[in-house]
This record gives structure tokens, sequence and C-alpha cells, in this order.
């Protein structure tokens, strides 16, 4: 029985997907695998790479990056312009786009936004630092937004910002409390937050107000798995359709099967290894518990030398990454950097060693000197693989490692509180690098209870921030670009964090289902963890499928419809704090 049912689902498909029927009933579903939990549906606290994918779903920003190529484009301002001393800027929105509720979109929505950010530090949380150089937000009328900087600010048009409908968080009470899950939630973009249930899936319709128009197909869903084991099994299955943030062994394993095409691209996040500097607040006081002899420079220095970055591009990552340095990678050439000789730090165990031994922590009688705590996130192969090189390369130098693999939350807790000796993260970088480098200020430090602040390695260093100040008034590109590198190498030299390497996305999807994906950029681009929404939006169904409670192809046998039923993909890359993969 099993064998003839094959052998019609196979027929039903050649003649089904040919030509899809105009009868065939049920939603077309694309179904995403996602690995990483969520830490929140509210886009002023949203930080790991997952919720901030789907906030990119439900929410435009005042402008976009174009799928192409990146440049700037219309977001839901289509207009914009700088006064002489580049101090105001006036953005244009256009009548005729819509909230998800059909309320019209206004630059009252623009200006409520930036001022409650303005206004409530808690609202800060995820992207406080693009707010911090302005001095007031108008919307004198309903097209048109005035914003005054203090200073001149460089990145006026990449304003990675969530904007949300007046109408309904003007009604919110507490944004820390608020979790933003009023079903369907109201936004402006392709798709609508139908249905969250963690740690299982997030449900999403197309926007049919949406301004360029509805998606191809009709539901997004993003589905859990446990692990990129899993994901890429359901992919091979046909349980799933999309997967990205595969483990490279996974992704070869990928080459031969039929129905699943892969996409390798050069990607837009780096993974790293956090070493605690002596955490402190924003008003300077002690946090979390990090090993003291942290603090010294020369120590943190001795760590990085003792890393062999090339054997991990090789062993851990099978070639499919590049060597880290600085903080922007390699697929935004013109800000990325990369030490000189004389910049260099390259392995070289017997000179940590040495190091060590001229920073006062000599070997003890055991051959240690002290000992420390490594965090990274449980299921995630790099985590886990790159743990064993580390406690072999620091046992060397007489530093054994304690390696304490954790969930998502666990490891974000860790981090964000300082509990930590090393850990891995990593961030995906925007367009414009002024979002990750702003991580790294002092001003991004939590308050004086913890909480409030987007660092990423508790870096405070003067002369960084200076530099900082500098690049985000420099509105002469060239200029800007060696400020911009000479922040990298300040951090590189410092070394709150070794960043280990700009990793590749691997990425693939059931080609038989689904026949095309938008890429960011055009060529060689990523389809998933874009600067904007372009690979959800623009994915093109091979036909429609049949209904959505289907764990598998269906035959209508009125019209040999085939029914595509979708799952997911890998989200797990981060524009926060990747702590285990993109604050993970």
């Amino acid at each position: 029985m099993r064998v003839k049912l094959c052998a019609l689902l196979a027929v039903a498909m050649t003649l089904g997907m040919a030509t899809p029927s105009a009868t065939a009933q049920g939603p077309v579903i694309l179904k995403v695998a996602i690995v990483q939990q969520i830490d929140s549906m509210n886009p002023f606290l949203a930080v790991f790479q997952s919720s901030t994918e789907i906030n990119r779903l439900m929410y435009d920003y005042l402008t976009a990056y174009a799928a192409d190529d990146q440049r700037v484009t219309e977001g839901l301002a289509n207009r914009w312009e700088p006064s002489p001393d580049k101090l105001t800027w006036t953005f244009t929105v256009p009548d005729g786009k819509r909230w998800s509720d059909g309320q019209p979109v206004t630059a009252h929505d623009v200006a409520f936004t930036y001022n409650l950010m303005l206004k409530d530090e808690v609202a800060r949380t995820a992207n406080g630092s693009f707010v911090t150089n302005f001095a007031s937000v108008a919307a004198p009328d309903d097209r048109t937004v005035v914003i005054r900087t203090k200073a001149p600010q460089v990145t006026m048009l990449a304003l990675d910002i969530p904007i949300v409908p007046r109408h309904v968080w003007e009604k919110v009470p507490s944004i820390k409390d608020y979790a933003n899950d009023q079903m369907p939630v109201v936004g402006s973009g392709p798709f609508v937050l139908t249905e969250h249930v963690a740690g299982q899936f997030i449900k999403l319709k197309a926007n049919k107000n949406y301004w360029r128009g509805p998606a191809k197909y009709d539901e997004l869903h993003f589905v859990y798995f446990q692990n990129s084991d899993a994901a890429v099994q359901a992919l091979t299955k046909g349980e799933v359709d999309l997967v990205n943030r595969m483990a490279p062994a996974q992704f070869d394993s990928l080459g031969d099967k039929p129905g699943v095409t892969r996409n390798k691209a050069q990607g837009r996040r780096f993974v790293e290894l956090l070493i605690n500097p002596g955490a402190q607040t924003r008003t300077g006081e002690p946090i979390g518990d990090g090993h003291a002899a942290l603090k010294d420079v020369r120590v943190r220095r001795a760590i990085a030398q003792a890393i062999d970055l090339d054997a991990l591009v090789q062993r851990v990552s099978l070639g499919y990454a590049e060597k880290g340095a600085g903080l922007v990678p390699p697929v935004f050439g013109k800000w990325h950097w990369q030490p000189g000789e004389q910049e260099l730090r390259k392995f070289d165990p017997a000179a940590a060693n040495a190091a060590l031994d001229a920073a006062g922590h000599p070997r003890k009688a055991d051959g240690t000197r002290f000992g420390l705590r490594l965090v990274g996130r449980a299921g995630r192969a790099y985590d886990e693989q790159a743990s064993e090189y580390l406690k072999r390369q620091l046992g060397d130098i007489g530093i054994p490692l304690d390696v304490r693999l954790v969930s998502d939350n666990q490891l974000n807790e860790a981090t964000t509180v300082a509990t930590y000796d090393l850990a891995f993260s990593g961030w995906a970088t925007n367009v414009d690098p002024d979002f990750v480098l702003g991580l790294h200020t002092c001003a991004q430090r939590p308050g004086a209870d913890g909480k409030g602040g987007t660092s990423d390695a508790y870096f405070c260093d003067a002369t960084y921030d200076q530099l900082y100040a500098r690049q985000l008034s420099e509105f002469d590109e060239g200029k800007r670009v060696e400020i911009v590198k000479q922040m990298q190498a300040r951090f590189y030299d410092q070394v709150p964090a070794v960043v280990l390497a700009y990793e590749n996305a691997l990425e693939a999807y059931r080609s038989d289902r689904f026949t095309r994906f938008t890429t960011q950029p055009a060529q060689g681009g990523v389809i998933m963890a874009q600067n904007g929404m372009w690979g959800y939006y623009g994915a093109e169904p091979a036909g429609r499928a049949a209904p959505a409670s289907s764990r598998g192809p269906a035959l209508a046998i009125g019209g040999l419809v085939l029914l595509a039923l979708v799952v997911v993909g890998v989200v797990v890359a981060r524009r926060r704090r990747a702590t285990a993969g993109e604050r993970e």
C-alpha cells in the first residue's frame, strides 16, 4: 500500500507541480527551522538574532537596504534631506502605507517610536545607540518627521529601529513588562505575527496591507529544533523548507540530496571569544564575577596569542570561514580591518607563556597558573568543537578550562550580568558598521541595576570612545573608513574579546517546493539573516500547498494538486551579542 501511495504521489508531484491546480485548497506555508530561543517579541528589548529577524518581518524601519546591492532605499520614508549643517534631517512618510489593522502609517508613528526611546531607558535596550545623539524628534504633520541631532550624525539613513504603531504602543503601561503578544500583532512589515508558543513555533501570516504588495505565499512558520542536526534531518525528510547556520559537515552532506539546493555565502557575522575585562556598570561599579587576572591586558593578550585561529578555521569550520581580526567582516570590504605586520598577533604559545610569567602568574607545582570558566551554547556545533581546541591550547600555557555548555537564555544571562571568564559570542554586522562599533562604547554598559545596556564585551576605553564620536560625525567617507579601522585596531590591541572567525553562511532549501529565494546582495548573498526581509518576502513557491496541518505531500484526486508542506531553516545569527551564536 505504501509503495502504491509513493508512486501515486510521484505522479501527482510531476503533474501537479508543472500545472498547479486553480482549485487547490489550503494556505501555502513556508516553514523555517529555528534552533535559537526567542528572548522577546518586544522590538525595544529583543537582542537575539532570532528575535530581531522576526522583528524585521513585522515592522519596517524608516529606511531600508535594497536586496540587490544593499544601498539605502525606501522604507517607511521615501524622501529625506539634511540641512546644510547636517544637524536637522527631514523625512517624508508618504500617504498610502498602512498598518496591518488598516490604520494609516504616519509621521507621528515614527516620532512616537523615537521619542519613546529618548524618554524611556528601557526602550533603548536593543537599539539605544542610534538615538543617543538625538536632540529632538517632531512630526509637524502626518507626512513629515524632523530629527535634530546634537552633533552631525552620519548614520541617519541607517537607523535600524523597528517603527511601532502609536495607536497600539501609547497604551502600553510598561515597556519592560510588555510581551507584545496581543495577536495578531499590529505591524507594517510583510508578515503579521499570529501565534507564538515558546520553544515550539512562531506563526505569521502574509500582510495583505503591505505597501510593497503581499508575499507570494500565505503563511510563514518558524519551528523549533533542539539543534541543527535535527533541523537538517527535517529538511532531508521534506518536513522543512529552509535551513541556515549549518555545521560544515551538515552542509557537505546535502550536496547530492534530490530536491535540495544549497547556498554558501560570505557571511555578515563573526564568532568571538569574550574575555571578561573586569565588567563594570555605566557608573563604574564592578559587576559579575570574572577572574581578576583578566583585568590585566597582558594576560588577555597572552590568551589571544595562545589560540591557533588557523586551526579553528580548518578543523572546526572545515574551511568554511575566514580567520578573525577586526569587528567588521570581510563582506563589508571597505570597513574591514586586518592587522599589519607590526600589529599582527601571531599564534605563539612560547611567547604567551613568557608573557604570563612576566605578568606575575608563574606555573604552580602542578603546571597550572589559574583556571578559567568557558561558557558556550549547548547544541551549537561550533561551541562544542572549538571548546575542545581551546582547552588544549590554553592548557598548554597553564590555564585549564572548565567548559560549561548551557541553553541560549542561560548563556545570555551569564554574559549580560558578567558571570563568565570566557564565553563564546558573536554578532551580525549591519551595512553601516556603527551599531556593532557602538556595542563597545562605555555608554553601552548597563545601568546601576545591571540592566538597560547592550554591551558586548564590557569594553570601556577612552581612546575607543573618542574615535567612535569622531566617526559618527564624519561625512567624508574616506576619512570615516580610516577612523573605523583605527577603532578596530584599538579593540584588537586591548582584547576584551578575540574575533575567532568570520563564518560563511551555509544554507539549504527545498527547491522542489520553493523555486527561488531572494538573496542579499543579489550576487553571492544570503537568504536568511539579511539586513532586511527580502529572503522571506521574495520566496516563490513551486505550487499551491495542501492544508497546513498536513505533514507531507497529499494528492487532491480531482485536480492532481500537490500539497507542499513547509518547515524551516535555522535562524541563528545574532544582531546583538550572539552568545552562542548570535546572541544567538
